[in-house]
């Protein structure tokens, strides 16, 4: 799944017709501070230990967070996840039910990590960031990547100046 949808930033004037994000049209820090703590609130929820990145639309780091006890290869891993999801518009699922499927080429594209946790934030239909994460299985990093998806859907159907509470 690739999350579609209008993100507004309290710091950022909005038009009716677009979501508001930073200035260059990635993922504003606050929106994407929440949306890691939906994916680090997921793996709590579930006794996951994982790392959690949220880069811009050209796939530079804007948040990263992690549970205590997280292996360190997570870290890495997670930005790795999402810089994919970014650069390349599609969820790092893809690459990796591809791989499964006989396509070993995809190990010889620059800068791919084809494991399941990697999902892009689509904002007005153009990219905006991505999510990844790292630590756990790459199924249950899917999972808590797909809760931070979530709620940057959620923080998309709101309008300027609301808080999630009000919604």
């Amino acid at each position: 799944m690739i999350a579609r949808l209008g993100v507004y930033c309290s710091h950022m004037s909005a038009d009716a017709d677009s979501g508001v994000l930073d200035g260059y049209g990635s993922i504003c820090a606050a929106a994407a501070r929440q949306v890691a703590a939906a994916a680090i609130a997921e793996a709590h929820r579930n006794g996951w230990t994982v790392a959690v990145a949220i880069v811009d639309r050209a796939g530079d780091l804007v948040v990263f967070d992690r549970i205590d006890d997280t292996q360190p290869a997570s870290i890495r891993i997670a930005q790795d996840k999402a810089r994919t999801a970014s650069r390349f518009r599609r969820t790092t699922k893809l690459f990796e039910d591809a791989l499964h499927g006989g396509r070993g080429a995809i190990l010889g594209m620059p800068e791919v990590l084809p494991l399941e946790g990697g999902i892009p934030l689509i904002a007005d239909g153009k990219i905006a960031g991505a999510i990844g994460v790292s630590g756990a299985t790459s199924q249950q990093d899917g999972v808590c990547a797909q809760a931070g998806v979530d709620t940057f859907l959620k923080l998309g159907s709101m309008r300027a100046g609301e808080s999630p509470t009000e919604h």
